[in-house]
């Protein structure tokens, strides 16, 4: 039988941050994750170069989004998942930079 407990069911980051113990400080602790991560995956994966006003407008919704992400990251793993997307991003990117280096010392 699946344990009714909230507390055994949290995800990592939440019970990481103590959100059953200090539900005020824990859920800005995982909401200052999520967007963390939020924006490193946007950044990696897809940023482009806009102007100012258009980030601004871009980020405003991006963080609101984070909102409704914190409330689910409670029991579910989405800063996990945010920390998984952000890790093969950062593996893309390097892989892509070797290989635009050794295309460039292949033309020399």
């Amino acid at each position: 039988m699946p344990s009714t407990d909230p507390h055994e069911r949290l995800s990592f980051f939440a019970s990481l941050f103590k959100v059953d113990q200090h539900p005020e400080l824990g859920m800005w602790l995982l909401y200052l994750t999520i967007i963390a991560l939020c924006i490193l995956v946007f950044k990696l994966g897809f940023a482009k170069k806009l102007p100012l006003l258009k980030s601004a407008v871009i980020y405003i919704f991006l963080i609101l989004g984070c909102t409704v992400l914190t409330f689910f990251a409670i029991f579910l793993p989405i800063a996990e998942g945010l920390v998984v997307a952000s890790l093969i991003l950062i593996i893309y990117k390097i892989r892509r930079v070797n290989q635009k280096k050794a295309e460039a010392q292949e033309e020399i």
